[in-house]
């Protein structure tokens, strides 16, 4: 007897185990000359993909002209992602989506969460403007 499954019911979501291996660039760190962006590197999403792919191959198109990685700033959400994949020290690593707990916490308490999740933002897009002219 044959078994069908319906397309979208079992799937696997492969990743590799990218603290310790993978830098702030998604770039490896035993093998500087090789990228990885996408599911595979633990982040979890569309957006979360594309914005991993967008920083690796920024980096490596930096590495081809002979400049250094850009670093997204963990403020930004762009940042705390690869920060989240590369330096997790928890007990068991497990892909992430982005949101605001992996985001670095503002140095001053804002109690209503819509004003703390604005200034959250304000202070990301404020530290993407700094960056724009690094790449």
């Amino acid at each position: 007897m044959q078994s069908f499954y319906r397309y979208g019911v079992m799937h696997r979501n492969t990743y590799i185990h990218s603290p310790k291996k993978l830098n702030l660039s998604y770039g490896m760190i035993n093998n500087p000359n090789v990228y990885f962006a996408g599911q595979i590197t633990g982040v979890e999403g569309y957006v979360e993909s594309a914005s991993s792919g967008l920083v690796a191959g920024i980096s490596l198109a930096n590495k081809l002209l002979g400049k250094k990685d850009i670093v997204f700033d963990d403020t930004t959400a762009i940042g705390s992602l690869p920060s989240y994949v590369s330096k997790y020290n928890g007990g068991k690593f497990q892909p992430m989506n982005i949101n605001f707990g992996i985001i670095r916490p503002l140095d001053v308490k804002i109690k209503l969460k819509k004003e703390r999740y604005a200034a959250v933002a304000d202070r990301a897009l404020a530290c993407i403007d700094e960056m724009k002219d690094l790449v």
